[in-house]
C-alpha cells in the first residue's frame, strides 16, 4: 500500500498571506510533478480584467502536501473556496488516520473484533468501495495491511526484515475477508482479532475527490488539486490549454521526467518503490507490500493509473504495483476508461523498461481527456 497519513516527509513548507489566504511555494512532488502551463495569453495585449486570476495554495495532512492551482475572477473568493476544500480534507484525515488514537478509524480498530461498531456513513461507503477493489484485484489492494505495515518497520519506522515465523503469524490477522459489513445496520467487525484497517492506500484519492467536488460546487471550473506524492485530479483545463499537463519523473532520478500526459476532468495516482525502503545485505525492500504473500514487491519500480476519480486511480496503482503487467493487462480487460504506466527494471544500471496499457474499452466523456505525449 502507499505510505499511510503521517508517514510522508512533506515537500515543502506552507506560507501563509492575508487572513483567509493560503499561499505556498510550488511543491515538487517525490513522484508526480505538477508542471503548471503557462497560458497562450500570457504574452499577448488583453486588457487586465479579462484576465482569470491564478491562485495557488498549499496544506498539510494526511503526512503530506495538499495543493489547490485554481483559476477565476476573484483571488479572495478562490481563496476561500480552497480553504474550505482543505478544512474538509483535515476532517478527513481526523477521521481516517490509523495514527491518531482518537480517530474513528482507530476505534474501528480497537473494537470491531469484540463486536459490531457502527460507521460513520460516507466512511463506510469507502470502506465498501476499498472492499469492493480488494475483491476485483484478488487482494491485491487489501486495507487490512496495516498489521504487515508494521512487521516490516514502515509504520513510524526505518524498516526492518521480519523472521518467518512473525510473518505467518501476522499474516493470519491479514486479509479482506476477515471484514465483515452490515449494509443495513450500517456497521462493521473483524472476524479475528488483530485485524487492523489502513486506509493509506485509497484515503489520499478520495480527499482529492472531495476537495474537488468543493470547488466544483461553488462555481471553480478549472483548477489541479493534488495530494503530494499520491494522486491529483485535473478539474477543466488552464485557460487557453486543451488540459493540465502533469509530468511522471523517472523511477531512478526525481528530477528526470519520466512521461508526460494531459488531463482535464480525469484523474492520476502514482505508486513508487523509491518513495520508502531499506536495504539489508544487499537487497532492497520497498513499503509496497503484496498483501497476499506479505512480502515487499520486487521487480516493479513504479506504477502509474489514469482514472476518472482519484479514489480509483489511487487505489488500483496499488494493486497495480502488485498484481505486475500480466495481472494488470487482466484486471484492465473487464474495467473500462483506465489507462497505466509500468516502470520495470531491466537489469542495466539505473536501466528501467515502461509499459503502457490501456482499458480494452477507453472511451472517455467529450469534455475529458486523458492524453499521453509522443
Amino acid at each position: 500500500m502507499k505510505s499511510g497519513p503521517a508517514t510522508t516527509s512533506p515537500a515543502s513548507g506552507a506560507t501563509y498571506g492575508p487572513p483567509g489566504v493560503r499561499r505556498s511555494q510550488p511543491v515538487l512532488s517525490a513522484i508526480l510533478i505538477a508542471s503548471f502551463l503557462i497560458p497562450a495569453w500570457a504574452t499577448a495585449p488583453v486588457w487586465a480584467a479579462d484576465l482569470p486570476v491564478r491562485y495557488e495554495a498549499s496544506h498539510h495532512a494526511m503526512g503530506t502536501v495538499f495543493t489547490v492551482v485554481a483559476y477565476g475572477r476573484d483571488a479572495r473568493s478562490l481563496a476561500q473556496v480552497a480553504n474550505q476544500a482543505f478544512e474538509e480534507i483535515d476532517r478527513l484525515d481526523a477521521q481516517m488516520s490509523d495514527y491518531r488514537p482518537q480517530s474513528e478509524l482507530a476505534g474501528i480498530n480497537r473494537a470491531a473484533a469484540r463486536q459490531a461498531v457502527v460507521v460513520e456513513p460516507r466512511l463506510f461507503q469507502l470502506i465498501r468501495d476499498s472492499l469492493g477493489y480488494s475483491d476485483e484485484t484478488g487482494g491485491a489492494f487489501d486495507i487490512t495491511v496495516g498489521p504487515l505495515m508494521k512487521a516490516w518497520g514502515f509504520f513510524r519506522g526505518q524498516g526492518c526484515l521480519p523472521s518467518r515465523g512473525e510473518l505467518r503469524q501476522v499474516l493470519r490477522r491479514v486479509g479482506y475477508t476477515h471484514v465483515k459489513l452490515d449494509q443495513g445496520q450500517r456497521t462493521i467487525r473483524f472476524d479475528v482479532e488483530g485485524v487492523e484497517l489502513d486506509l493509506g492506500g485509497i484515503a489520499k484519492g478520495y480527499a482529492v475527490d472531495e476537495a474537488v467536488e468543493i470547488l466544483r460546487s461553488n462555481g471553480v471550473t478549472r483548477a489541479l488539486v493534488s495530494s503530494g506524492t499520491s494522486s491529483l485530479y485535473a478539474l477543466g483545463a488552464p485557460p487557453e490549454e486543451r488540459g493540465w499537463k502533469v509530468t511522471l519523473r523517472d523511477p531512478y532520478q526525481a528530477e528526470k521526467v519520466g512521461d508526460i500526459v494531459y488531463l482535464k476532468d480525469y484523474s492520476l495516482s502514482a505508486s513508487g518503490s523509491y518513495e520508502k525502503f531499506f536495504k539489508l545485505d544487499g537487497r532492497t525492500y520497498c513499503h509496497l507490500l503484496d498483501p497476499r504473500e506479505g512480502q515487499p514487491v520486487e521487480n516493479m519500480l513504479a506504477t502509474a493509473v489514469l482514472a476518472p476519480r482519484a479514489v480509483q486511480s489511487d487505489a488500483v496503482s496499488t494493486a497495480f504495483f502488485v498484481l505486475g503487467v500480466e495481472g494488470s493487462r487482466k484486471y484492465l480487460a473487464t474495467h473500462p476508461n483506465l489507462a497505466a504506466f509500468f516502470y520495470q527494471p531491466s537489469g542495466a544500471q539505473r536501466g528501467f523498461k515502461r509499459v503502457v496499457l490501456r482499458s480494452v474499452s477507453f472511451r472517455l466523456a467529450p469534455q475529458t481527456l486523458a492524453e499521453f505525449a509522443p
